[in-house]
C-alpha cells in the first residue's frame, strides 16, 4: 500500500509539472500553441484530482488503519488523563 501511494504521488506531482512546463515552449503557430495550453490544463488538472482523489484518501486510510479513534477525541476520561499528567 505504503509504495502504491507513492507511486501514486510521483505520477500526479510529475503531470502537474508536465502541465507547467509545455506551455513554455517557443511554438509560433497560434493554434498548436493553443493546444498545448489546453493539454497542459488537463495535466494539471488531472494531477491535481489524482492527489485530491487518490493520494490523500489512500494516505489517510493507511495512517489511520489501525489506531483507536478514543485516543483522539478530547472527553472527559481523556481530560482527566491529561490533568493527571500535567500534576
Amino acid at each position: 500500500m505504503k509504495y502504491l501511494i507513492w507511486i501514486i504521488f510521483i505520477t500526479c506531482t510529475t503531470l502537474i509539472f508536465l502541465g507547467l512546463i509545455i506551455p513554455d515552449s517557443d511554438t509560433i503557430d497560434q493554434t498548436l500553441k493553443a493546444k498545448e495550453i489546453e493539454l497542459s490544463n488537463k495535466l494539471i488538472g488531472f494531477g491535481v484530482m489524482g492527489m485530491f482523489f487518490l493520494v490523500f484518501p489512500l494516505f489517510s486510510y493507511y495512517r489511520w488503519k489501525d489506531k483507536k479513534m478514543s485516543d483522539y477525541v478530547l472527553n472527559k476520561e481523556n481530560l482527566d488523563k491529561m490533568k493527571e499528567h500535567n500534576n
